[in-house]
């Protein structure tokens, strides 16, 4: 059986060499850590997506974060919340299609633009919210690069509303409550997540994120002889 994806590869093989040269690099100058075998290539593959070797360290992640992203892939169907339109865009669809997967993101609905107006609050928060109303956050993998905003309400969501995504990759980016929204959800127990401490973060990092997640996801399905779900 081979032991390369054929889903969540690049598409021809001058691209995989690159592509597995580049983590060959990686694996090489990022020195020691102390992300287990599942966490490391999450990592690798943000590194990969920026060229920044202080991902190596600023990531931290839930105990059970990379096996509940899986799972939840493995399962099929499982919808992606996003705060922006960007990530919905960078991830691929053809691997989301084999895990039947689908992205949504409110952000620019014109009802979510009036409550922002009608609350002073902002976009993003009125997205989350909607997104609970939807009923589309529990089981979800929520993924967030761009508004600290989006990631604090997601937090009060989940205490105070008893959301329960499946996972939530928080990374926003910024130097206003961008720290202090990661920080909060890493003090989250009951609901897994993957988060950048400090300022950095970004869309293009949760992409990756969840982009090695899927590959991680179809090898596990590989090597116990599953099929494409969609």
């Amino acid at each position: 059986m081979s032991t390369v994806n054929t889903i969540t590869e690049q598409l021809t093989r001058a691209g995989q060499a690159i592509e597995h040269d580049s983590f060959a690099v990686i694996d090489a100058e990022a020195g020691p850590h102390s992300y287990t075998a599942e966490q490391w290539p999450i990592v690798r593959r943000m590194i990969h997506a920026n060229a920044d070797f202080e991902f190596n360290g600023l990531t931290d992640f839930h105990p059970d974060a990379v096996a509940a992203g899986i799972g939840a892939m493995l399962r099929g169907g499982a919808p992606v919340v996003a705060d922006v339109e960007m990530i919905c865009s960078g991830l691929s669809h053809p691997r989301l299609k084999h895990f039947g997967m689908a992205t949504h993101q409110f952000i620019s609905d014109p009802d979510v633009i009036a409550q922002a107006q009608a609350e002073d609050s902002t976009r993003a928060v009125q997205a989350m919210r909607k997104a609970h109303r939807l009923g589309l956050l529990d089981g979800a993998i929520v993924g967030i690069g761009n508004a600290p905003t989006a990631l604090i309400e997601l937090v009060r969501l989940i205490r105070e509303q008893g959301v329960c995504p499946a996972l939530v990759v928080g990374m926003p980016v910024g130097f206003v409550s961008a720290a202090e929204s990661k920080d909060l959800m890493a003090g989250v127990a009951g609901v897994p997540w993957i988060v950048i401490r400090g300022r950095k973060g970004g869309s293009t990092l949760v992409v990756a994120a969840l982009h090695a997640l899927l590959s991680l996801a179809e090898a596990q399905q590989r090597q116990a002889g599953g099929s494409v779900l969609a």
